[in-house]
């Protein structure tokens, strides 16, 4: 028996045990390694699938992946078989070892090292060359689903006479198969060359023959197959000069054919078409001769003709041809380009006007009661008051508005439109009192309720007039669902209905709190769904909490943009949502666009660029969605709404002749509503969405002639002028205004904007289009253009008058001593008789004050400028006689005095805090605005006393008691 104890066999029993443990360990620690990396795949895609169930959009997301899948799958086995059946007809041709050469011969020990693994290496690299295809094949799966389900644009190009979904839908799908051509062609070529210099098919220094016949037709096939691709390639060039984008000095950015292009490139691709095809027989033809001398003969002369032809000759006739009389040489084709460019940007029905500038009225009580008729003058700015809605209506730390706020039309008490600026009560979490993960996630969890003011007015102390105040919200919109789960500030996930009960608000009798009551987010009762969002969000709170339990929900992708943009993945979306009250709800509305770069001669623009403005510099989350993609053809064609407490997602077609819309309806069935099925009630709060004007104003700016000698001389060419008011250099923001245009007969909700000419600052033109969506004439765009014989000031002249006059200079020094900071709001612009008005509201923040409050109010009218308290005193500075007045009076106005003492008291009172306030405003360093603030208050408390006394003494026949 052996020695168990120090045999020979004893020491290596011990020996082998600690082996067969580790061996053990390291397979156990590869299962769990493979195990780890498979369940963080799966638990993405889980994730993915239970959020998509989540918001009844399941069919998108199924839609999208089996695309992915079957894109992957098929390009990815294609590429596999090209290259592995190449690498084994390679092998399968190799000569015999007794015909290979002594530098073939000196391969043996790499052709040896590998034979045993000849199969497994066959496999590994097409496996490794069809993951790569596949892959890249996936991510084309909106071109794949455009061009399966492309629908007719009825309109044909000028110069092919095909339809528009030829270039839109079919090109972009003929260049990927195009390219995946070549890049297997490239692929099959390297890998059977080397397979045969492996195996001797191919000698490199070798003397006699280079390759062997076997090697030489396989090969030559190869080559023959990339050139018969590159023939293609200069067929379907010749279509993508349609949509080819190039400088030209005389209008910058240029798309489609220009007269070298259809007289030089054009034929060139064909001819060099025609050579490729030849090109690729004799490639073809090496089966049979097995010889390379005629197929490298006649692609060297590929070659040199792709130089001279497309080359060389295009450049001659641009240089002798078209620069010495370029104008009409290029005009039949920038008559095509100004066509195409309108038509693909809906400016096509652009009306211009003649417009005077200036006013031949000289009845100045007319221009004034006109003045109250041409616009509802909104001094309330949305981009200004946020600080002050926050300080005012904020009312806990954990609640935030927006940077900028929202103009929509709500009716008044008497059933009348007005513009009113609001915003919503969102859930801040950096103003929580202690950030932890149960409160930042449970207990914390929503917003509450709308804000809302009159765009016309303001108070005695310069504040809004708020119409929805207070928390719980109350005023004229009547009752709604004011809990906002998912706001514009919502970015972090939240996780609710279970056993942690969630904070609602606080009153004066403390705090309240609820549970979510709605179906919105994913059920986490399943552990797998609690483990995947555990993996997901990387914390593993979730896996194990006691505050997740029976009815537990994980809201998240909150923000109104991230929601649509995920169900919709196809649309590219406006950078401004806005929230409405809507039967009940508080729903956010978000235009969304359908894009295209292959509309033939439509010139380019992008997305980024064009939608950038002073706004958009100071804040990045107004910019739009894709912001650099390049576009030449854009519709609102879907208008989508967002549940802020439930999180439903609707999107409802807007253009019903859209052919892309058609074309992602096809490809998504069910997914968008039909236009039919907007309420009223929604239709009165849609609306036209900025990002789409704000590209229309930068094409308008060139493309408002329709004569191609006056586009090419570049004499009419306009720019957006930069905001006056803001110190970014940045473009000036549209405005939403109700204003009437001089054809109009009453005011209309309106985004308007203004052009200068380039490079000077005087007005040239004034664009408005009309945004309610109930009137006929929905989305008219409309231009004034003014005269060039004379000038109009513009923006900044304007402003740079208002700040030269020493009066107004003056009192803005005195209203920015101190502590005090004046700001502009929005300087608005409204045609009047012939002429412009322009009105701009002044803000002031006054010592400790942290927020803008209306002070002042400047009026510019054919070269008079006020500068008053109120819009209605400065309207009537201007014209030199008073108005009907366009606002209510203001409450300082003393009641009739009586003999009751209560209202004697309280008038004694109401002028004390008068000169209290009138004190302030004189202090030697800058005017006290908390004491002014407080004196204003008061003198409202003290004129309410006297009039509750004096209604308490009037009988019922309205006479004194007395």
């Amino acid at each position: 028996m052996p020695d168990r104890g120090g045999g020979p066999t004893g020491p290596r029993i011990r020996a082998g045990r600690p082996s067969r443990r580790v061996r053990t360990l390291l397979v156990t620690l590869g299962v769990l390694a493979v195990l780890g990396m498979a369940f963080t795949m799966f638990a993405g895609f889980w994730t993915d699938w239970l959020w998509y169930r989540s918001v009844h959009y399941s069919s998108v997301f199924t839609t999208t992946l089996s695309t992915k899948i079957g894109l992957f799958f098929v390009f990815g086995l294609l590429m596999a078989l090209a290259v592995g059946v190449n690498i084994w007809l390679a092998h399968r041709l190799r000569p015999p070892l007794s015909a290979m050469s002594m530098e073939q011969q000196s391969l043996d020990r790499y052709r040896m090292a590998i034979a045993p693994y000849k199969k497994w290496l066959l496999l590994a690299v097409t496996a490794l060359v069809g993951l790569i295809a596949g892959a890249s094949a996936s991510s084309q799966w909106r071109t794949w689903l455009m061009w399966v389900n492309g629908v007719p644009f009825h309109e044909k190009d000028p110069q092919f006479h095909l339809d528009i979904s030829f270039y839109a839908f079919d090109l972009p799908w003929y260049r990927f198969l195009l390219g995946f051509g070549f890049a297997a062609a490239i692929l099959c070529l390297i890998a059977a060359a080397l397979t045969h210099y492996l195996y001797g098919g191919l000698r490199v220094t070798s003397p006699g023959a280079r390759a062997t016949a076997a090697a030489t037709g396989h090969l030559s096939v190869l080559l023959g197959i990339f050139v018969a691709l590159k023939a293609v390639a200069y067929w379907l060039d010749r279509y993508g000069l349609a949509v080819k984008s190039s400088d030209f000095k005389a209008t910058g950015n240029w798309t489609g054919l220009r007269y070298v292009d259809a007289n030089a490139y054009l034929p060139a691709k064909t001819i060099l078409f025609c050579i490729a095809v030849i090109c690729a027989l004799l490639f073809f033809a090496t089966l049979w001769r097995r010889t390379w001398q005629l197929p490298v003969i006649g692609f060297g002369l590929m070659v040199l003709s792709a130089i001279l032809i497309g080359g060389l000759y295009p450049a001659i006739v641009q240089k002798f041809q078209v620069q010495p009389n370029e104008q009409a040489k290029e005009a039949p084709y920038v008559q095509k380009n100004l066509k195409a460019t309108r038509e693909a940007y809906g400016i096509d029905d652009t009306k211009v006007s003649e417009y005077a500038g200036k006013s031949a009225t000289t009845d100045k009580t007319k221009l004034r009661n006109d003045a109250n008729d041409a616009a509802s003058i909104r001094i309330i700015d949305p981009n200004v008051v946020s600080p002050t809605f926050q300080q005012l209506q904020q009312m806990k730390n954990y609640y935030g508005f927006p940077t900028n706020l929202d103009v929509d039309r709500y009716p008044t008490k008497d059933g009348k439109e007005q513009d009113t600026v609001l915003g919503l009560r969102e859930l801040n979490l950096d103003g929580i009192p202690k950030n932890n993960w149960i409160n930042d996630h449970f207990r914390y969890t929503h917003g509450y309720g709308v804000v809302a003011a009159k765009g016309t007015e303001a108070d005695s102390n310069g504040e809004p007039v708020f119409t929805e105040s207070d928390l719980p919200s109350r005023g004229d919109l009547g009752t709604y669902e004011q809990r906002v789960y998912y706001g514009e500030k919502t970015t972090t996930y939240s996780i609710v209905g279970g056993p942690q009960k969630e904070i609602d608000y606080s009153d004066d009798s403390g705090e309240k709190t609820t549970s979510y009551a709605g179906r919105s987010g994913v059920n986490l009762d399943n552990p797998l769904n609690r483990a995947a969002y555990a993996l997901s969000f990387n914390e593993p709170q979730i896996l194990y909490s006691g505050a997740i339990g029976k009815g537990s929900r994980i809201l998240y992708n909150r923000t109104p943009k991230e929601r649509v943009e995920a169900v919709a993945p196809w649309l590219t979306i406006d950078g401004d949502a806005y929230p409405a009250v809507v039967k009940g709800r508080i729903q956010w509305i978000v235009d969304a666009y359908t894009t295209s770069n292959g509309y033939p001669y439509s010139s380019r623009t992008t997305l980024g660029d064009t939608t950038a403005d002073s706004l958009t510099a100071t804040n990045n989350s107004r910019a739009v969605v894709a912001q650099q993609n390049q576009v030449n053809y854009i519709r609102n064609s879907v208008k989508a709404t967002v549940d802020a407490y439930t999180g439903e997602v609707k999107l409802y077609q807007w253009d019903t002749q859209d052919p892309v819309l058609k074309t992602w309806m096809k490809a998504f069935p069910g997914t968008v509503k039909a236009k039919s099925t907007i309420s009223a009630d929604l239709m009165d709060h849609l609306r036209y969405p900025q990002d789409l004007f704000k590209v229309q104003r930068e094409l308008l700016t060139r493309y408002h002639v329709t004569d191609a000698q006056t586009f090419l001389s570049g004499s009419e060419v306009w720019q957006v002028p930069d905001d006056p008011a803001n110190d970014s250099g940045s473009a000036v923001p549209p405005y939403y205004l109700s204003m009437k245009m001089p054809d109009q007969t009453a005011q209309a909700f309106s985004l308007t904007t203004t052009f200068t000419p380039n490079g000077r600052d005087n007005l040239s033109a004034f664009m408005a289009v009309d945004s309610d969506p109930r009137a006929s004439d929905y989305g008219k765009i409309r231009v004034l253009k003014l005269p060039t014989s004379t000038t109009v000031d513009g923006p900044k002249q304007v402003q740079s008058q208002f700040n030269s006059e020493s009066a107004i200079a003056e009192t803005i020094s005195l209203l920015s001593r101190g502590h005090s900071k004046v700001e502009y709001g929005n300087l608005l612009t409204v045609p009047l008789d012939g002429g412009l008005l322009y009105v701009e509201p002044v803000y002031v923040r006054g010592g400790s004050l942290k927020y803008p409050l209306l002070r002042k109010v400047l009026v510019t009218y054919g070269g008079k400028t006020a500068f008053e308290d109120t819009l209605d005193a400065a309207l009537d500075d201007v014209f030199g006689v008073k108005g009907t007045t366009t606002t209510p009076p203001d409450t300082g106005t003393n009641p009739p005095d009586t003999g009751n003492p209560t209202v004697k008291q309280a008038l004694a009172d109401a002028q004390k805090a008068i000169d209290a306030g009138k004190e302030a405003l004189q202090q030697p360093d800058g005017p006290d605005w908390d004491a002014y603030a407080k004196a204003q208050k008061d003198l409202e408390a003290a004129l309410k006393r006297a009039q509750d006394a004096q209604s308490k003494t009037e009988k019922p026949n309205g006479k004194n008691g007395s």
